[in-house]
């Protein structure tokens, strides 16, 4: 695994704390697939929640590739040992929903947040959901639901929220996620991707009404003297 503490508590420095009462929804997304955002998000949640008041919540919001639960679970040195399986949603909401609905061995209808489960590391500080994609019937599909009350009610429970978002060059998911977001951070990597896809994707952020706060610079081979620069904000140089 990879440690990534003193880049983050950088991104934490440059971020700022969480203002007012309710929790901060971060949103963490690149353009291209295989610049490290599942890591950058993950060890992002794993710092801020080493000083939140309330839990930290890491969201992965790659529906159709789930990966954060799994890789907490076998990091037990780091995350701790896994809490077990909960409810992910505190009013009974979710983020997305299934076409068509599912029905149980009675035929009543499953709820969208019954394929939503939740785990707590770090001694209940940072909570990780996963979508159980297995417990979907044949022919059903699942997206994103703009109109959800989910991450207000969950920013009532949360000092932050951190969604992991697919690359832009797999899902426009990060595109329906951004305007209910208070920020987003785009994770860029020196070995990956291309500049003009990146300028797309800020482009498309703020089309869409997201705010970009920065960029993540991934695996930098001369890491720069200063840890912060900004071109689109505040950027962490990893």
């Amino acid at each position: 695994m990879v440690d990534l503490t003193k880049e983050m508590a950088d991104l934490m420095s440059a971020l700022g704390r969480p203002q007012g009462k309710t929790g901060r929804a971060l949103l963490f997304v690149s353009a291209c697939s295989g610049e490290g955002v599942s890591t950058v998000a993950r060890e992002y949640a794993r710092c801020e929640a080493a000083f939140a008041r309330k839990p930290v919540w890491l969201v992965d919001a790659d529906l159709h590739a789930q990966s954060q639960m799994l890789e907490m679970g076998q990091d037990t040195a780091r995350f701790g040992p896994p809490g077990p399986l909960s409810r992910a949603t505190p009013d009974g909401s979710a983020f997305f929903t299934l076409s068509p609905h599912g029905h149980d061995a009675t035929g009543a209808p499953i709820p969208d947040e019954k394929y939503l489960v939740a785990r707590a590391f770090l001694d209940r500080r940072l909570w990780v959901t996963r979508f159980r994609a297995k417990n979907m019937a044949p022919g059903q599909r699942v997206k994103l639901f703009d109109r959800t009350t989910y991450w207000q009610a969950l920013r009532r429970h949360a000092e932050s929220i951190i969604v992991d978002a697919p690359a832009m060059d797999r899902s426009p998911a990060a595109l329906q996620l951004a305007p209910l977001m208070d920020g987003v951070v785009m994770v860029v990597s020196e070995d990956n991707g291309d500049v003009q896809a990146r300028i797309n994707l800020k482009n498309d952020l703020e089309q869409v009404g997201g705010r970009v706060l920065g960029l993540v610079y991934n695996r930098a081979r001369q890491p720069s003297k200063t840890a912060l620069r900004r071109p689109f904000g505040g950027v962490a140089v990893l």
